[in-house]
């Protein structure tokens, strides 16, 4: 099935309506085509950008409720409406004081938003409080405008340079890291019409782009004049250098695999074979995940921002906007592995099971599945059922939905597995992370290149892939899987119901009465 979220068409089309259409463009000007050209890729960067930023949104949020949901908690609960609700039930009327008498019409709308979705609810004691809280309307996603408020605290705080920092160096160190990061953008399609740029050999551009934030690391640790910092980026780049050479050759294996070295071709490759990359390449899928955890230093592997230790390692002097772009750098490299994870391994932007549902669901039948779409939405603002069509609807939904959503989808649910990663392993020492991305990832990333060699020359026909070989290949996966999860070790595991859980079982107290 085609996806109709064309943006690139449409705004080439536009460009080029432009061009033939303005003052100055004469049909005679041999240019105007380049030029047209050129602002369809101006503006196509600029939606990559708008896009990233907004959808990587929701990274924190689930980052703040998924880990706060592992360990019994609420996680932040600053939502849009914590705008208009005032606390204790109480909102300061400034309004008068807005001159031309705006504040008029601003007064009735808060007044209106408060008594439709303000803080009152069913249950007694949140009533009763009149708080900003979880409890209230939940299309508002409470916790996800925590991060605009964490953004004002950021630029609102003064910066200050050590005053025996290398100036120059300290303040050059966190652009390079945040500028390295937004250029990965660039060559990351979020549907197969939504991207910047298409290289012939974008995936070697980009990771050649996402091995250079290092180098800022080491020069924010080296250029505070800070042991700790020194130290914090001394083993980042170790870090770093043994699990970017495994993650490397892990990627050489998707292109060998998929016989290029084109991001969009690499998923044109697993849609047109059949067969996403996971189920031939499930080692090199563990490998991706794992040496992309290292590189963007999430537990287990934040050795090198060890708070217990290194006070918050190689950004300890930073602070303000500064540490809030180094904060959002790391987020938004995470966003990128996530990315690149659908992209590789699990097809991109292609609907799950999407060639049974074109065959239940021609896509002549797109427009079908919008209205009834529609009607879905029509249907819950008005609390209504829609018995007749509910059968076909979550097929008809699936058809409409665009390659865009998909990917944010899978990307959002690898990020998933990030927070839970964290939550579930404790963190490990510098020399054991080393000797796990030498001694163990990097063979086993050979051994992976090797395999997807074998694939390649021996097992793919030039169409499709025989359907067996991604079903022995993925039950082998998930026997070895099922061997080294029942390998574990009872006498640690004895006393540990609640792994996830940071409060106790049995009062602390030991009276009789508690």
């Amino acid at each position: 099935m085609g996806d109709w979220l064309n943006v690139r068409g449409w705004v080439g089309d536009i460009s080029y309506f432009l061009s033939d259409n303005t003052v100055g463009m004469s049909r005679f000007w041999e240019y105007k085509y380049a030029v047209a050209g050129l602002l369809t890729e101006v503006i196509m960067a600029t939606i990559v950008f708008i896009t990233m930023m907004l959808t990587m949104l929701a990274i924190p949020w689930i980052e703040r409720k998924f880990i706060a949901r592992l360990m019994d908690r609420r996680g932040a609960t600053t939502a849009l409406r914590s705008l208009w609700v005032g606390e204790g039930g109480h909102h300061a009327d400034w309004y008068g004081n807005v001159p031309f008498g705006l504040g008029k019409p601003l007064r009735w709308l808060n007044k209106f938003l408060n008594e439709h979705v303000g803080s009152a609810s069913d249950i007694h004691s949140v009533d009763r409080v009149k708080d900003r809280g979880y409890h209230g309307i939940w299309f508002l996603i409470p916790g996800l405008f925590q991060a605009f408020a964490d953004f004002t605290k950021f630029a609102s705080k003064e910066w200050i340079v050590p005053a025996k920092a290398d100036r120059l160096m300290f303040e050059i160190a966190p652009f390079i890291i945040i500028a390295s990061t937004v250029m990965i953008f660039a060559f990351i399609p979020f549907g197969p019409h939504i991207w910047a740029a298409n290289t012939e050999m974008s995936l070697l551009f980009m990771m050649a782009i996402f091995g250079i934030a290092p180098l800022g690391v080491f020069f924010a640790g080296w250029s505070s004049n800070n042991k700790y910092t020194l130290l914090g980026g001394i083993r980042s780049v170790a870090q770093l250098t043994a699990y970017e050479i495994p993650l490397l050759i892990t990627v050489l294996s998707v292109a060998v695999l998929s016989g290029s070295l084109n991001i969009l071709e690499i998923v044109e490759f697993q849609l047109s074979s059949g067969t996403w990359n996971i189920f031939l390449l499930p080692l090199g899928a563990v490998l991706f995940l794992i040496t992309m955890i290292a590189e963007v230093e999430r537990i287990p592997f934040d050795m090198p921002e060890a708070e217990a230790e290194l006070v918050e390692g190689w950004w300890t002097e930073y602070g303000g906007m500064r540490w809030g772009l180094l904060f959002a750098a790391e987020y938004m490299r995470s966003f990128a592995a996530c990315l690149l994870f659908a992209i590789f391994f699990l097809g991109g932007w292609e609907t799950p099971f999407g060639d049974l549902i074109g065959a239940l669901i021609p896509s002549q039948d797109l427009i079908l599945g919008g209205i009834a779409v529609g009607l879905i939405g029509l249907s819950i603002l008005l609390r209504s059922e829609l018995p007749a069509l509910a059968a076909p609807l979550p097929i008809l939904f699936l058809t409409v939905m665009p390659g865009l959503v998909w990917m944010l989808l899978k990307a959002w649910l690898l990020f998933a597995v990030f927070v839970w990663v964290r939550a579930s392993l404790h963190r490990i020492r510098t020399d054991q992370i080393l000797e796990f991305g030498w001694r163990w990832l990097l063979p086993l990333s050979i051994v992976n290149l090797g395999i997807a060699t074998w694939l390649r020359l021996s097992v793919w026909n030039g169409s499709e892939w025989p359907l067996a070989i991604p079903g022995l290949i993925t039950a082998i996966a998930l026997v070895l899987f099922i061997i080294l999860a029942i390998d574990e070790d009872q006498t640690q595991l004895q006393g540990r119901e609640r792994p996830y859980s940071i409060q106790t079982e049995a009062p602390a107290s030991t009276r009789s009465d508690k």
